[in-house]
């Protein structure tokens, strides 16, 4: 008999067989290897993008829990819909409408485990191994790892000031499709991108979806933070004016709570019923009790005054961290300016690896999530996320003043070299 090492490297090496070539491709999430150093109470975090729930009215959604559990319990705990509630689904063109997206039938709505679940569904659906998204470069490290998973090419497109650049979408599709590639969709996250805070700009919303109509590439429009505006005129949604050609995918995870785990996608027509019932293969149904909740709350609640709410708190949380970066950084930072989000991007000279100066940071008592995380591209990158929405405003300049002096050391040292 060996022992309980040896036994267990024997079983772990007998069921490495077993995997499948997918699970090779599943990673843990950069983001979430930073979380786990964010809890140390010594540390500023300005690396997690958590919405600020002290704001939220809890006492009033505790009463309507216990109301929905006493009144309606045997249909709150029970097995639901695998589309959702009609009544969410109602409410959800609702929410919709406040960002310019009318007319949308609730059969195509479908409800999901956050929009990330909708990331999920789109590649079971529409994608093959070997198969090729474009995306924004950077990206959301969730969809890419997401595209990892089921063993799909995630190819950037380049982006500016303005988002996504359409030139550079036409080339790039161009290159592709010359190498042979099987291009499926265009990931986008046109509102105050996660990382960058970048927004697309109006004038090319249009040129981009008239590229992709062109080219039989369908639009995942992600939007998770589109109604959470503090500055600038409003844009419409891709999906407002496409409604054939984008899934639309949206989240009550920045709106109110991200606990609740529950998004949706509108799903155009001819693609519903094969979107709905991967859906459904996955989940079996969404939480009927969290869907329940939150149409109490949209029912019930000022939830419009309470976006407001969040829509003040965090221009002011960005404000501080703008005006800490402004005071703080070196000589040959740059870094974007959001209209809205959560986060600021920062740009350090080529050359500098920010996943190295992460170690430097914690040591300097301050976490942020390295730029590379958010890339398709394999290598280190030269650029950094600050979240600004869960943090205090006087916490938000201590960590941008404990941030600064490890820049400057990096940048000193890049230039000797």
């Amino acid at each position: 008999m060996g022992s309980e090492t040896e036994i267990a490297m024997i079983r772990a090496a007998a069921h490495e067989s077993l995997l499948s070539e997918r699970a090779s491709h599943i990673k843990q999430s950069a983001v979430r290897d930073v979380f786990e150093l964010s809890l140390d109470p010594s540390l500023v975090s300005l690396a997690g993008g958590n919405p600020y729930l002290q704001s939220l009215p809890l006492e009033k959604l505790g009463a309507m829990a216990s109301e929905l559990i006493a009144t309606q319990g045997m249909t709150a705990l029970q097995y639901g819909s695998g589309q959702g509630t009609e009544e969410l689904r109602n409410q959800i063109c609702e929410v919709m409408a406040e960002e310019g997206i009318t007319g949308v039938d609730p059969n195509n709505i479908v409800v999901t485990t956050g929009s990330q679940a909708a990331q999920d569904v789109a590649c079971k659906v529409f994608c093959n191994p070997g198969d090729t998204v474009l995306c924004e470069d950077p990206t959301y490290v969730g969809a890419l790892n997401t595209f990892e998973a089921y063993q799909v090419r995630a190819e950037p497109v380049a982006t500016d000031e303005h988002g996504l650049v359409p030139a550079a979408l036409r080339q790039r599709i161009a290159e592709l499709r010359e190498a042979g590639a099987r291009i499926k969709f265009l990931y986008t996250i046109p509102n105050f991108n996660n990382p960058s805070g970048i927004t697309l700009a109006a004038e090319r919303r249009a040129e981009i979806a008239e590229i992709c109509i062109a080219e039989n590439i369908l639009i995942l429009e992600d939007n998770p933070y589109g109604m959470l505006r503090y500055t600038g005129e409003a844009i419409k949604p891709l999906r407002a004016e496409n409604p054939d050609h984008v899934i639309y995918m949206g989240s009550f995870s920045k709106i109110l709570a991200p606990g609740l785990r529950i998004g949706w996608a509108v799903v155009p027509t001819h693609l519903f019923r094969r979107f709905y019932l991967a859906a459904e293969a996955v989940t079996l149904c969404p939480a009927t009790f969290n869907q329940m909740l939150i149409s109490k709350y949209l029912a019930e609640h000022d939830w419009r005054g309470q976006i407001q709410t969040y829509r003040e708190l965090y221009a002011s949380r960005c404000e501080a961290m703008l005006q800490a970066l402004d005071e703080y950084m070196p000589e040959g930072v740059h870094y974007t300016r959001p209209e809205g989000g959560f986060f600021i991007w920062v740009t350090l000279p080529e050359g500098i690896d920010t996943y190295g100066l992460l170690s430097k940071g914690i040591e300097a008592g301050v976490v942020f999530i390295p730029g590379a995380a958010f890339s398709p591209l394999e290598g280190a990158g030269h650029r950094l996320r600050l979240a600004f929405s869960a943090v205090p405003e006087e916490k938000i300049r201590e960590g941008v003043k404990r941030l600064a002096p490890v820049l400057a050391e990096a940048i000193a040292a890049n230039g000797v070299r």
